[in-house]
């Protein structure tokens, strides 16, 4: 029979290559809880003193350092080019014609492929704002 040492080293490694695959960066905290109750182990505690230091070490973690964690790697969520295009005016450079399915839109120094939110014809030349944005189409709505 393995010692217990080894038994919670053991435990240790299961837990961070779990976390390896998971990265959600909470099977980490229990490892280290693991590597803990080894050390404790290793010092001669007793084995209900071993599951003590793992409990305890493993709920401070993840009450504690999860959310440090979390806010560090935090990612900035930047919108995409093409979305930060909606609400914009361009102009028309190709008769906007859903029926054909024709129309461009030159908006921000950019071609776009265009479509008509309310089915109408936009002939050339005419200012629109965009509405929205479907697959690699604006939606565009006629200016007054």
């Amino acid at each position: 029979m393995l010692p217990l040492w080894a038994l919670w080293l053991i435990a240790c490694g299961v837990f961070l290559i779990v976390e390896i695959f998971t990265v959600s960066f909470f099977m980490f905290w229990p490892g280290i809880g693991a590597f803990l109750a080894f050390i404790a182990a290793v010092l001669g505690a007793s084995f209900p003193v071993q599951v003590g230091v793992f409990a305890i070490s493993t709920i401070i973690l993840i009450i504690f350092m999860k959310p440090i964690i979390t806010k560090l790697f935090k990612t900035n969520d930047v919108p995409m080019n093409s979305t930060s295009l909606i609400g914009k005016v361009g102009v028309v450079i190709k008769e906007i014609d859903n029926s054909a399915s024709t129309g461009q839109v030159k908006v921000a120094g950019e071609l776009w492929s265009a479509f008509s939110d309310n089915e109408s014809i936009i002939p050339n030349g005419i200012s629109v704002t965009i509405t929205g944005i479907e697959g690699v189409k604006l939606k565009v709505k006629q200016n007054n």
